[in-house]
């Protein structure tokens, strides 16, 4: 079984995330992936750029209604994800439009950061910047149980 582990931060973390030393949120993070890889359990992983960057699809309307966003509520359940490369928001905007969904459904459409997003001197982006080159040449593999 695959899951996705969804990110999620009130208010409270948001706060506490900006006092934080940015260097050792990367190290965190870059340890845990690592020991996700060195399990052999990790297909991928991104984080995803500020809400204010989002917008919502919103297909109660034909045509559906492109507003800026994210919008969720918490009644509204997490269901499945499409990554796209695309040249602009605006593209990804019309793609997501076309998503064959109707009432009650939303998309949310969020930017997925790059390494080059991040501090290219940082020893845990230099070290997921060769994981996915592993990965992509087939030379990360599970560990022999």
């Amino acid at each position: 079984m695959k899951y996705m582990l969804i990110m999620r931060a009130n208010d409270q973390g948001i706060e506490a995330y900006q006092d934080m030393d940015f260097n050792e949120v990367i190290a965190a993070m870059g340890r845990y992936n690592e020991s996700l890889i060195k399990a052999g359990v990790l297909l991928g992983g991104e984080g995803l750029t500020d809400a204010e960057e989002g917008f919502v699809v919103d297909f109660d309307t034909t045509p559906p209604v492109v507003t800026d966003g994210p919008y969720a509520e918490a009644k509204e359940l997490f269901n499945g994800f499409w990554i796209i490369q695309v040249s602009s928001k605006e593209e990804a905007a019309e793609w997501a439009k076309r998503c064959p969904l109707g009432p009650g459904a939303r998309l949310e459409v969020r930017r997925v950061t790059e390494l080059e997003d991040f501090p290219q001197d940082n020893e845990w982006i230099q070290k997921e910047a060769e994981w996915r080159a592993q990965a992509e040449a087939g030379q990360l593999a599970r560990p022999t149980e």
